[in-house]
């Protein structure tokens, strides 16, 4: 008769079964035929027995020499835990057969620590010794070993050692080093841009950076500053390559005043020819519009990731409806929302724009009336303050920033849609009206672009509009420019890598998720990914590169929810979800030191 019986015990004879025990059982398996026992913990205690047996000094095979020292080990061990040896000894190379093998290319320090981790599977790493051991196992193939060194590093990365680490990186091999540095670099290439590794790069390591798309600046200026600081470095040898790199910083996005105060004042600027064609071309793209489909090219498209900066959200709507003063932020570091100080008074339907560290916030509706007042966050001392009021009361607005100047245009007074527009100057403190818009806009958009105020769709009271109209602030004029393919009023506006970007909204009948981007060099709109839902009142702005769709109301809610667009996949996915608001909210990015 045939019988079969399994049993798990201790390693012990007897079997403790109180309650928590948590030690590697063995098995016991019989049959008619045979017993088989397993002893589960056999390895775990082997290797450290092995460590001792080393320590000891005995049954070693193999000695390792570096830097005049020497390390007695187990040729089965290092075979079975380091790829290196591994092929060495299992592939009769002439060192399985020596009894002592030199070690070149690893530091003493980081092949005995190596070494030990073959026996014991643990490396402690410090700011010390991280650097030579993640060499020494780039040597051995310790890939694991490597990548934990490479964590280590990203960790304690900064402005001062970044460009460093991708070097060190990319002579490794460290692709995860190699491309988080980067990526570090361009995001802080303003802080890394002052520091002696940067000024130390050889020229077409400069050429690289300035050419990069995906830097992450404030403006324009901070790569003509890079620029010269790197050239003025080491003059002498360096001026030569001025025209070359001049070329590649985008002086059309640098303002008017900028370029005539600052970088035509610059002497070699000044004693080149080539540099000077340069200038001459920047000033012409903003002096004389109608010559820009001439002057087209990459340097006078935006940076694709040249906003950066907390995400905050203010005012809007609650679940029921109401106004709200609450203002909440998104931090892309955490991926989390925080609450801010609230303004001072209740707003939606509220415009806001940002400029440098600080956001204004104009007009609305208070659940009574409809606003004039403006207050400004600072998001540096983190406090609210209310500034001269607009000319006119005004909810629905738009508000964009061009330079140091914000403009609002249109909006509703609690009688009727406005054409007007008004010019803030925050360094007076000081309003002034200019020409009228040729439509009048409720719940419209306002962005700017290219030197140019855009104002899209939006309604009169009567008529929902696909209409576009552009504001020459040289000219005070507006004209036609070309229509949106969807009619849309309570839409979400931005711009991102030189394009214009129109989402959402209502047409009158439907709740919109489709999503339109218009081309200033092609001049003409085209439909790209729809959002994942419908969203009227949303709020749309650009950072890290993305567009990021804020809340709205899809016809039965106002929305909490958030979405992020991927112009490079042409895919919209949600990210988390606001804490304090719901509806149609005012948003804005800081950037903030």
């Amino acid at each position: 008769m045939d019988w079969n019986l399994r049993y798990d015990i201790h390693s012990d004879t007897e079997c403790d079964l109180s309650e928590g025990v948590s030690a590697p059982r063995n098995l016991l398996e019989m049959n008619s035929e045979n017993l088989i026992f397993q002893q589960n913990d056999l390895f775990p205690s082997a290797f450290p027995l092995m460590a001792d047996i080393r320590r000891q000094g005995k049954l070693c095979d193999v000695v390792l020499k570096v830097e005049g020292q020497q390390f007695s080990a187990h040729k089965i061990v290092l075979a079975s835990a380091i790829p290196y040896f591994h092929a060495m000894f299992m592939n009769d190379m002439v060192e399985s057969r020596n009894k002592e093998i030199e070690i070149k290319c690893i530091d003493a320090t980081a092949l005995e620590a190596l070494v030990n981790f073959a026996y014991t599977g643990k490396v402690v790493l410090d700011k010390n010794n991280v650097q030579s051991i993640m060499i020494g196992a780039s040597y051995l193939q310790l890939n694991k070993v490597r990548d934990a060194c490479a964590n280590y590093l990203l960790q304690r990365i900064h402005p001062q050692n970044a460009l460093g680490f991708r070097h060190f990186a990319e002579s490794l091999g460290s692709s995860t080093l190699a491309d988080s540095a980067e990526k570090y670099i361009e995001w802080y290439f303003h802080e890394v841009s002052q520091n002696e590794e940067y000024l130390n790069l050889p020229v077409n390591e400069i050429k690289d950076l300035l050419m990069k798309n995906d830097l992450r600046v404030d403006n324009e200026e901070q790569v003509f500053e890079a620029c010269m600081r790197w050239l003025k470095y080491d003059i002498d040898k360096r001026k030569e390559h001025l025209p070359e790199l001049l070329s590649l910083v985008r002086l059309p996005l640098l303002s008017p005043l900028y370029i005539t105060d600052r970088v035509k004042n610059e002497e070699h600027i000044r004693y080149s020819i080539q540099c000077r064609d340069l200038v001459d071309e920047a000033l012409t793209f903003h002096l004389i519009p109608e010559r820009r489909a001439l002057i087209q090219s990459f340097r006078t498209e935006p940076r694709v990731c040249d906003v950066k900066g907390y995400i905050f959200v203010v005012g809007g709507l609650n679940r029921h409806g109401d106004s709200l003063s609450t203002v909440e932020y998104y931090d892309p570091k955490t991926e989390k929302w925080n609450i801010a100080p609230p303004m001072s008074m209740m707003r939606s339907r509220l415009g806001v724009a940002v400029i440098k560290h600080k956001l204004y916030a104009f007009g609305g509706y208070n659940g009574r009336d409809r606003l004039s007042s403006v207050e400004v966050y600072d998001a540096i001392l983190k406090k609210w303050s209310m500034v001269t009021p607009m000319i006119c009361k005004r909810s629905a607005l738009g508000a964009t920033a061009l330079g140091d100047i914000i403009y609002v245009c249109g909006g509703y007074d609690g009688v009727t849609s406005l054409n007007s527009v008004e010019r803030y100057h925050p360094s007076t403190n000081s309003w002034c009206s200019l020409a009228p818009m040729n439509k009048s806009r409720s719940a419209g958009a306002v962005i700017a672009c290219q030197g140019h105020i855009y104002a899209l769709g939006g309604h009169d009271g009567l008529s929902i509009f696909d209409s576009v109209e552009r504001y020459n602030p040289a000219s005070n004029t507006w004209i036609e420019a070309p229509p949106m393919l969807t009619k849309r009023c309570r839409l979400g506006v931005a711009m991102l890598g030189g394009k214009l970007y129109a989402c959402g909204g209502y047409d009158g009948s439907s709740f919109l998720q489709t999503v339109e981007m218009y081309c200033p060099r092609a001049n003409k709109w085209t439909y790209v990914a729809p959002m994942n839902a419908q969203r009227s009142r949303v709020a749309l702005t650009a950072n890290m590169g993305k567009l990021w769709a804020v809340g709205g109301y899809d016809g039965i809610s106002n929305l909490n929810s958030v979405e992020v667009y991927d112009p490079n996949r042409d895919v919209w996915e949600y990210a988390p979800v606001m804490i304090a608001h719901e509806g149609g909210v005012g948003l804005g990015v800081i950037s903030v030191p």
